[in-house]
């Protein structure tokens, strides 16, 4: 068999980095002072929490290969379960090589009004994990080793790309998918986390945008990413196909649920009450949601179905993300319910039909992202902290970061996706469609 160059250059490129990480110096800068605290700050009880967390977000990545898998047709199951399990290996070299230093990194930015907001991370503070050991750092991860929140978050870099796959399933060119997976994290999730979630960040320190556990970060960016997928790549030829196997949508559902309580709870970065709250607001919104979807179904005249309770559930564990620290638990109720509502009637929409957007990525992470956004916003426990606590200002904030987020995941997507196609064609060939991606792209099948 003939061997692309694109494979030998892929080879050639994973060969370098594990060279150089042979030969890596343990230290090549030092921090600034204060950045890290003594040993003596480590809380062993937020040190074990955030070990199982990292453990449970893990697992949501295979639980998102079994959700998305059994919802595709037979010739194309495989394929689309690896393209969610492949970004375990992909995403975490890239993080540990330059994605935690970006997203996490010495703030490079703007000036407003003498105050510094970043933009991106200093892609040297953090160069293979440099500077990442066991002290805490004083200002992102107080009371557990840097080393623990900087694996924590390479967790949910890792699910963000695997999410956008459920677009552009049975029609991808498995190795532009890599290509795109990577430009993605660097050009996209790594501005946006740093923005978000560092403290200098530009979304964070000027606009105050409270996002808990990644509604922004995570499922905005996937959701707009996905359309801009589905819009670019084109429809498939045949759009219409019977789930394959909606027992592993089931199993697949059943891991993200149990694999949310580490990446909501987990997010307080302690074990504390906090997490015990989010750890309860998680469970309701996604209960709610569930019941909401089918009982909505059922009105308007489709019959109940396991596949509508999956897609319920995980719509409420989206739309509950942002907020999961910050609201109480009979407002996650009105959060899951309200937001398996609007994307409901995203996904039956028939304006939005007209874009293969395969697996509804856009109506349910993108939709729920906002949703979680815009409830956050208003929601909120605390003097000034959103609109029913007397924090116009907050909320104001918030809708004017939704559109700037909107547009930058939108437009960004679609000029990643441009280049991917210069450089690698994106779509596979006809003939490779028609066959499915299991044998075409990886010459297996589960038939």
């Amino acid at each position: 068999m003939k061997i692309e160059k694109r494979w030998i250059i892929s080879f050639l490129i994973i060969s370098i980095i594990s060279i150089v990480a042979l030969f890596w110096p343990e230290q090549t800068s030092l921090p600034k002072p204060g950045t890290f605290l003594g040993e003596d700050s480590i809380v062993g009880s937020d040190v074990a929490w955030i070990l199982a967390s990292s453990g449970l977000v893990l697992l949501m990545t295979p639980g998102l290969s079994f959700f998305y898998g059994g919802m595709v047709g037979k010739k194309n199951m495989i394929s689309t379960m690896l393209q969610s399990f492949i970004a375990l290996g992909v995403i975490s070299i890239v993080w540990v090589v330059v994605g935690f230093s970006l997203s996490f990194g010495d703030s490079i930015g703007i000036t407003i009004n003498g105050e510094h907001y970043g933009l991106i991370g200093n892609p040297t503070s953090y160069l293979f994990f440099n500077n990442v050991g066991v002290l805490p750092h004083s200002q992102m991860a107080s009371t557990i080793p840097f080393v623990l929140f900087a694996l924590f978050q390479m967790k949910f870099a890792v699910i963000t790309p695997a999410l956008i796959t459920g677009s552009f399933a049975e029609r991808v060119r498995f190795i532009s998918y890599l290509l795109f997976m990577v430009l993605f994290h660097l050009i996209i999730y790594t501005p946006l986390c740093h923005m978000v979630w560092h403290p200098d960040g530009l979304l964070n320190k000027y606009f105050g945008v409270k996002d808990f556990a990644g509604g922004t970060v995570v499922h905005m960016s996937a959701g707009f990413a996905a359309l801009a997928g589905a819009m670019m790549i084109g429809k498939r030829k045949n759009p219409h196909h019977e789930p394959s196997n909606i027992p592993f949508v089931i199993l697949g559902t059943g891991m993200l649920w149990f694999g949310w309580f580490g990446f909501n709870a987990g997010s307080a970065l302690s074990a504390n009450a906090t997490a015990a709250m989010a750890f309860g607001t998680t469970t309701i919104a996604s209960g709610t949601a569930m019941l909401s979807w089918i009982f909505f179904d059922r009105v308007n005249g489709r019959k109940v179905s396991a596949l509508g309770a999956c897609i319920g559930a995980v719509v409420g564990l989206v739309a509950i993300t942002p907020a999961a620290g910050f609201v109480t638990i009979p407002h996650a109720i009105f959060i899951g319910f309200i937001s398996a509502i609007v994307s409901n009637l995203m996904c039956n929409w028939k304006r939005l039909k007209k874009v293969d957007d395969t697996l509804d990525v856009f109506a349910c992470h993108g939709v729920g992202g906002i949703m979680g956004m815009i409830l956050t916003a208003i929601l909120a426990q605390g003097e000034n902290a959103s609109l029913l606590h007397g924090g116009f200002e907050v909320f104001a904030h918030h809708m004017m970061a939704l559109v700037l987020v909107s547009a930058f995941t939108f437009l960004g997507s679609l000029v990643l996706y441009k280049l991917t196609d210069i450089i690698i064609p994106l779509r596979v060939a006809e003939d490779s469609e028609n066959i499915g991606l299991d044998l075409s792209q990886h010459d297996e099948t589960c038939i």
